[in-house]
Parts: C-alpha cells; sequence; structure tokens
C-alpha cells in the first residue's frame, strides 16, 4: 500500500487484503532469535499519536506503571512434526498435528498425503522401540487427515522423544536449540505454532516486572497453523477463520477487574491473548473464567472491550495477525510504522523485533 494514499482510507474501504500489504525485503525475515532474548529491540508506538520510540526489549519495563498488567499466554509449543513408518508397506511419512480432536485423536497434515489413506496403520519410533502407533481414520475436505493414537498413555513425553519443533516454512536455518521456539513461561502443551511475542521474555526481565509491582496474568491458547496463514480471499468478508482452543482462568478475570478498577492498563503480550479475552468479552459482554474454541477474527470495525495495549513482533503482509494490528494500532499508524520498521532494519516474523502500541 503506498503510504500517500493512507490518509484518504475509511474503515469501511479497508475490505481488500491487498491493503494490508507492504514491501519487505528477503533479508530482514530472521533466521534465528537473538541471544539473550530480551536482546531484541523494540518499537513503540502511542497508538493515539503514531509517535514512535525505538529501544530494546529489556527496556519494557520503562513504559508500565505499577498500576498496569500483563496477559501472556502460556501455551506450550509441541514438537508436533513426527515420522510415521508404514506397517505393511514400510514407506515413511511426515505428519504434522494441528488440532487435538480427543484423547487419543488429532487432526493432521500429511506429506505425501496420497501415503495416508483411511486404514493406513503407522508406527513412530524406531524400529526396535516403536512408542506409538496410529491409525488415519478419516480425510477431511481440505484433505487434513484424522488419526487415532495408541497407546494414549504419556502422550506428550513421548511425543518429546520422537517429534521435532514445527518451524514456520521462511524459517531456513534449523533451530540448533529446540526450547528457543518455546516461551520461557510455557506450561499447557498443545501449540503447533510458538506464541512469538513472548518469547522475548527472560526470568531476569520477569523478575524486575514483579519487582516494580506490574501484575501479570496467563491465559492458554494453543496456536494452530492457520494463524499465520496469508488470508486467501481477495474480500477479507470472506475469510473462513480457522478455530483455537482457549482457557481463561478466573484468577486472570480478577486480575484485569482489579487493573482496571485502580486505572491500569491491559497489556496483552501477543495477538493470542488479544483474542481471547476480546472472544470472551465479545460472547458474553464481559470477562468469566471459561474453556472454548475461538474463531474470532478482529478486523476494522472491530470495538475492542477489553485490552489498553498491545505487545506483538511484525508480522506477514496481508494475514490476519497485521490486520488485527491494523485494526488495534489504526490502519494509518500501523502502515507508517512497517515503513519506518524496514527503513531501521528491524528483523520481522517469529524471531524478529518486537513493538509495543500503548
Amino acid at each position: 500500500m503506498n503510504s500517500n494514499n493512507i490518509d484518504k482510507l475509511k474503515i469501511h474501504e479497508l475490505t481488500r487484503k491487498s491493503q494490508f500489504n507492504y514491501h519487505l525485503p528477503e533479508e530482514l525475515i530472521a533466521q534465528f532469535p537473538l541471544e539473550p532474548r530480551d536482546s531484541s529491540r523494540l518499537m513503540v508506538m502511542d497508538k493515539d499519536s503514531g509517535q514512535l520510540v525505538h529501544d530494546h526489549f529489556y527496556n519494557l519495563p520503562n513504559y508500565l506503571s505499577s498500576k498496569d498488567c500483563l496477559i501472556l499466554n502460556d501455551s506450550r509449543v509441541m514438537p508436533a512434526r513426527v515420522w510415521g513408518k508404514n506397517v505393511n508397506t514400510q514407506r515413511v511419512v511426515e505428519f504434522l498435528l494441528l488440532k487435538q480432536r480427543e484423547t487419543n485423536t488429532w487432526e493432521v497434515l500429511v506429506k505425501p498425503g496420497k501415503k495416508a489413506k483411511v486404514g493406513f496403520k503407522f508406527v513412530f519410533g524406531t524400529s526396535e522401540e516403536p512408542l506409538l502407533h496410529a491409525e488415519v481414520t478419516e480425510i477431511l475436505e481440505d484433505g487434513n487427515r484424522i488419526i487415532k493414537f495408541e497407546p494414549t498413555e504419556n502422550f506428550f513425553s513421548k511425543l518429546e522423544k520422537i517429534g521435532t519443533m514445527p518451524l514456520p516454512p521462511y524459517i531456513k536455518q534449523k533451530l540448533k536449540d529446540q526450547s528457543r521456539y518455546q516461551t520461557i513461561y510455557a506450561n499447557e502443551s498443545g501449540s503447533s505454532a510458538a506464541p512469538t511475542a513472548g518469547l522475548h521474555f527472560t526470568s531476569r526481565l520477569l523478575r524486575e516486572i514483579e519487582k516494580k509491582g506490574i501484575g501479570k496474568g496467563f491465559v492458554t491458547l494453543h496456536v494452530g497453523l492457520g494463524t499465520f496463514r496469508p488470508v486467501k480471499e481477495d474480500n477479507i468478508e470472506n475469510h473462513k477463520m480457522h478455530s483455537e482452543h482457549f482457557i481463561l482462568p478466573q484468577e486472570t478475570v480478577e486480575l484485569i477487574e482489579s487493573t482496571k478498577k485502580q486505572g491500569g492498563r491491559v497489556i496483552s503480550v501477543g495477538t493470542t491473548s488479544c483474542r481471547v479475552l476480546e472472544s470472551v468479552y465479545k460472547k458474553y459482554g464481559k470477562l468469566k473464567s471459561c474453556s472454548e474454541p475461538t474463531d474470532i477474527f478482529i478486523k476494522p470495525g472491530f470495538e475492542f472491550g477489553v485490552i489498553d495495549g498491545l505487545i506483538t513482533n511484525f508480522h506477514l503482509p496481508e494475514s490476519t495477525l497485521i490486520i488485527l494490528v491494523c485494526t488495534f494500532a489504526g490502519y494509518k499508524n500501523t502502515l507508517k510504522a512497517y515503513d519506518e520498521a524496514v527503513k531501521e532494519r528491524y528483523r520481522f516474523f517469529s524471531f524478529g523485533d518486537s513493538m509495543m502500541i500503548i
């Protein structure tokens, strides 16, 4: 989008996916995480004025007060890419676990798909020590498979032994330390991709935040790969949003309520945390503890009911993520900030730098 035309657009005109595009040199796509985590750059935006400040993530507490609270997603990324051997043909097939349907039943992406027909059985692990068995039970309209695993005991611990992290396709380098695609506070297994806004936090930084009296609460949203897929429909109103399961605990509800009562700001760490809070508020007209799926698509015209600030990375062009950021920060502000990020050589996407909108 040409920034010269941004001022002329109204909310009801922001319906084309091409309006959420921007030029990104390929060399700015981060291929590895920085060390330490909080050494990444931080762009701070005032969403009312659009004013930008360039800083580093380790200075995050300077932009927060003791009245504020951070809401983080504690979902843990599964090593969701596994290879199974067909028990009859001995052919090896790649499985990517997308979503848990039941205790031992998963929706998966399979490569090559023609090698995983209904009724085909696979074994996972070494020939000497097969840890899991699975059978393809259904083929969905989009080509994904439903597979049933046996046994179900200690499933996630077995997955840790045989699986690898499903890094996004734009990351070409092999990750040496698998834990770097995991937040340091990750707790509940279930994500196929990391809630990347939280990758910048270190133990030291969290201690500093706590020492300053800034509140910290958690939600759980298990991130699916659909989060990172570009919008395919030219008209974003026709985009079918993926569904993801979330948990909003009572203690987080109470933290947010007390933060609001004392005039503090609720800062969402990541678009995933934002989607949890705004989904619940939109559905119930208030926050309440619950555990359910959400397919909320936050796009221009959406009215935020909970969050006052957002910490997020720099997202893919024409994705639902950049559309969410444009909706919260303002279309004009966001596109100009992204132009500035490119000009200043910020690092983009999952292992890239951070942006705080307040």
